[in-house]
């Protein structure tokens, strides 16, 4: 009899430790969430210390050339290595009045070398001032694939891979795609591959569907990434689909669905809630202005904005930026149509 009692026991305190193994070895949503915003903030933080986050995180007046050129241009008609090398005699030409870059080499590939602070204070570069012929040229683009084709209509069709060093430095990677078609069918893709292995991406494509994306990755883990789905319903922009991940978090709403699901590595966390509150400006976007309280398993809560603050407010610039080209129009494509310019 005792022997069964004993053997009861020991089944039972097993039974029971492999419960409890089974539990702590059971992801938990809370600390899920509070690891991934600490990915999050780290990265952020990382990031926007680096030469890299300065490229994609400016803004300012556009270039002078911006709005008048609208000619074609393919890699192959400025293909070439080139050094700022101004020259200080005039030309006929109202928006390149003097040749900035001389040819000093051959390449398949874009290489120009020029100033630092030519890239980081684009003024300097689309306005020439003799005493800037004397700058170190320290910063090298390297550009492997570009095409800018213009037609009617402002469709058009841009590619640019480049990649940039500072003093023989890694900087980063930058790869845009960019069509249009119509006044409403449009595409745009940006990704740009910073020191550490992080990167950040955003995505837009308007038509009958609109989508709209950005992304942090470390490597190919997914820290952040917004997706949003939008459809036009009698002249109305209806948000469809809405997506949020945060690590291995998701929380998902669908017009199709009644409540806003989150789910922890694939699985519906039916114990917890979430709330999207929007900003009566908002773009739909946590970086404009949308906001996520998420409500544990446990009953508590957490608001993402605080979660990540001031890593959200750096994210926001350095989206809004990428998304506007504005590296690409006001640094890349002025090189390139000034060297297209002064070597017809």
């Amino acid at each position: 009899m005792k022997k069964s009692i004993i053997l009861i026991i020991v089944l039972f305190v097993g039974f029971a430790g492999s419960q409890c193994t089974k539990n702590e070895n059971r992801p938990d949503l809370k600390l899920s969430f509070q690891s991934s915003v600490n990915d999050i903030n780290t990265a952020i933080s990382k990031i926007s210390g680096t030469k890299g986050y300065q490229l994609m995180s400016m803004s300012g007046d556009a270039a002078k050339s911006e709005d008048s050129f609208k000619d074609s241009i393919t890699l192959p008609l400025i293909a070439g290595i080139y050094d700022y090398q101004p020259n200080p005699v005039p030309r006929n030409h109202y928006y390149f009045p003097y040749r900035l870059f001389k040819k000093t080499g051959e390449s398949e590939k874009m290489i120009v070398n020029l100033p630092e602070r030519m890239v980081f204070h684009p003024k300097y570069l689309h306005y020439y001032s003799p005493k800037d012929s004397v700058l170190k040229n320290n910063f090298t683009v390297t550009a492997s694939d570009y095409h800018l084709y213009y037609t009617w209509w402002k469709s058009y069709d841009y590619k640019l891979s480049a990649g940039f060093t500072l003093d023989s430095e890694y900087v980063g990677d930058l790869d845009v795609s960019s069509s249009a078609h119509s006044f409403i069918d449009n595409f745009y893709s940006s990704k740009f591959t910073f020191t550490g292995g992080y990167n950040v991406s955003t995505e837009w494509q308007t038509g009958d569907t609109t989508v709209s994306s950005f992304a942090l990755l470390k490597d190919k883990d997914v820290l952040l990434k917004e997706t949003r789905v939008f459809i036009w319903d009698d002249f109305h922009r209806g948000e469809k689909q809405y997506i949020l991940t945060i690590g291995n978090i998701d929380i998902k709403r669908a017009t199709n669905i009644d409540s806003i699901q989150v789910y922890l590595d694939g699985v519906l966390q039916k114990e917890a809630a979430a709330v999207i509150k929007d900003g009566a400006d908002t773009t739909g976007s946590i970086c404009h202005k949308r906001d996520i309280l998420l409500t544990f398993n446990d009953g508590t809560t957490a608001k993402l904005s605080e979660k990540i603050d001031p890593a959200l407010t750096k994210l926001r610039t350095l989206i809004d930026s990428m998304h506007s080209m504005y590296f690409a129009k006001n640094i890349v494509d002025y090189i390139a149509v000034s060297i297209y310019y002064n070597t017809r």
